[in-house]
Order: structure tokens, then C-alpha cells, then sequence
């Protein structure tokens, strides 16, 4: 098979019918062998529905339905792990990625080499300079940085394609879905490319991720996955170097005040108590913290070794 489409959503039964009639057109124009796969993410409307119709009509369309709503990256992770095409290509359910941008991007994987390559929504039809735009331009330079990958200017356009490989080697979990490609470099896929493409407005409902929290968590979310990607295998680096620095600082303040002490009675000097000093309890708090430190480096070694819950998602149907 040469392409799996992927395209999580959540309440857009109206654009479903159009957007599949677009995909087909596209294939059958370029000769592509192709499936089609809806994850409903726990819709309320009548997408399950619909998708199931056009599940009747066409068998190269495939749906997943969650009991519930999970989210985005749940969402392409269980469609990820359906996938048999050799590239797969994402994109969101609402109609403002255009399927024509398909075999272009298909050629950079196939024919240029890419393990990876994002779209590039340069001139968005929608979005409020104050809440989604300077916000959302703050929000890709600090992934640059953060990710070294310089070269995407959209790290969360949902039009995306990818290598076979790329998808059955990464695993998507939380709200992971914006920092695939820093998860896919991670895992050493590093051929990431970009691509300018169209950009649509939305032609029914509104859109379902709005808001300031999604960037707060995009900003969490980066940080964790630096954490995981640094530090992920070995803990203990990080936790016990610091516990073992502030222990090591601890235990040198407690000598210099014992050692202040010592020489205050030697000389006849009247000297207090060294319990009467903050330095000693601020010494203390020091290599009791390090000693914590130390053993939360151990813990979460254990801890990193165990992780088979992590996606386990209940599916109701599939067809």
C-alpha cells in the first residue's frame, strides 16, 4: 500500500462526506493504493455515523471509535498503529488541510528521502494576533530551540507525512502530538523536511482547540519531553548530581561552623551555641534535600523501566 491517511477528530460529522470524496479524487488521479483512517475521538455528533457509511461505500475506509474523548495524540496513536502504508499522512478532519498537498508530499519521502516532513501553514485564514498568533510564533521559536531542529517554522500543522518506519519506531502519549518531530529525532529519524502548504478556513462549526491552555501545556509538555529525551534513560544522572552537590555543600557548611565553634572555644572567645546559628540549620536542610535528591535518582530509574499502561486506551469499535 502506498499511503495511509490518518485524521483524528472529534465532532466534524459535516465535513467528513467532503473530505473523503477529496482524498479519493486525489488518489485515484495519481494512481495511489491507499486507506483511509478515521479515529473518532469520542464525538457526540453523528461522526461515527458517517464514517461507518462511508465505511459501507468504500472498504479503503477505515474507522476507529474511542469510548471517550482522549485527545489528539491518543487519537494518532492508535491510527499509527493501524497504519499499513508506506508513508502516512496526517491531517486534521475540518477541511483546512487540503488533500491535494498529498503526492507532493508523499514524493519528498519517497523520492527525496525524508523521514519526515511538516507542513508549513504560512498564510493561516484564521487566527486572532493576541490569543493564537504571536502566541503561536512564541511558541515555535522555543521549539526550535529547545529540539535543535531549525528548519520547521510550524511544528504543530497537522498536515504531516512520514516514513513507515518513523510511526511504528515513536510513541505518541499525552498531548504529544505537537513535538512528533522532536520525538521522531529523538528516536533518530533526524531527515526532517518542511513544506509550505495551503491553508483553509474552516467551512463548518468552530474550531475545537482554543483557548490559552493549550499553549501553556504545549510549554509543559516541552519541557518534559527535553526532560524525558536528556534524562528519560538515566535519572539518576541529573537527581543524584544535584543531591550529591547540595549534600556535598551541606556537610561542607556543617564543618566550617563546627570547625568556627572549635576555634571560638580554643582562643576564649565567648561563643554561642552552634544550634543558635541559621547557617547550621540551613546546612542541615542541605543534606537532607541532597539525600532525597539521591534517592529520587534511584526511584525514578525503577520507575522508567515500567511504563505498559501508559497507552491503553478502550476502544468500542472498529470497522
Amino acid at each position: 500500500m502506498d499511503i495511509s491517511v490518518v485524521i483524528p477528530l472529534f465532532n466534524e460529522a459535516e465535513s467528513l462526506p467532503e473530505l473523503y470524496a477529496w482524498i479519493k479524487r486525489v488518489m485515484e488521479r495519481e494512481s495511489f493504493s491507499y486507506e483511509v483512517i478515521f479515529v473518532n475521538d469520542g464525538s457526540t455528533d453523528a461522526s461515527w455515523e458517517v464514517i461507518c457509511g462511508l465505511h459501507e461505500k468504500d472498504a479503503a475506509v477505515k474507522g476507529i471509535k474511542f469510548r471517550r474523548n482522549y485527545g489528539k495524540s491518543p487519537a494518532l496513536y492508535c491510527g499509527f498503529k493501524e497504519a499499513q502504508g508506506d508513508v502516512v499522512i496526517t491531517m486534521d478532519a475540518d477541511l483546512q488541510d487540503s488533500p491535494d498537498e498529498i503526492p507532493a508530499l508523499y514524493r519528498m519521502i519517497r523520492e527525496d528521502g525524508y523521514d519526515l516532513v511538516s507542513g508549513f501553514k504560512q498564510n493561516r485564514k484564521q487566527g486572532d494576533p493576541l490569543s493564537k498568533t504571536i502566541p503561536t510564533k512564541l511558541f515555535n521559536a522555543t521549539a526550535r530551540k529547545v529540539s535543535g531542529i531549525h528548519n520547521l517554522h510550524d511544528f504543530n500543522c497537522g498536515l504531516k507525512a512520514y516514513r513507515k518506519d518513523v510511526i511504528k519506531n515513536i510513541e505518541v502519549y499525552g498531548e504529544m502530538h505537537r513535538y512528533i518531530p522532536y520525538l521522531a529525532k529523538n528516536a533518530g529519524f533526524d531527515r526532517i523536511g518542511e513544506k509550505p502548504v495551503h491553508h483553509q478556513a474552516r467551512q463548518y462549526g468552530k474550531s475545537k482547540f482554543m483557548g490559552w491552555n493549550r499553549f501553556v501545556n504545549g510549554y509543559l509538555d516541552l519541557i518534559t519531553l527535553w526532560f524525558l529525551s536528556t534524562f528519560g534513560k538515566k535519572p539518576m544522572h541529573v537527581f543524584g548530581f544535584l543531591g550529591s552537590i547540595m549534600f556535598f555543600l551541606g556537610f561542607v557548611a556543617v564543618i566550617i561552623i563546627g570547625g568556627m565553634k572549635i576555634y571560638a572555644l580554643s582562643s576564649g572567645t565567648p561563643a554561642r551555641l552552634i544550634t543558635d546559628t541559621p547557617y547550621f540549620y540551613i546546612a542541615l536542610t542541605m543534606m537532607i534535600l541532597g539525600t532525597q535528591f539521591f534517592l529520587t535518582g534511584f526511584v525514578a530509574d525503577l520507575v522508567s523501566r515500567s511504563s505498559a499502561s501508559r497507552n491503553d486506551y478502550q476502544i468500542e469499535d472498529e470497522v
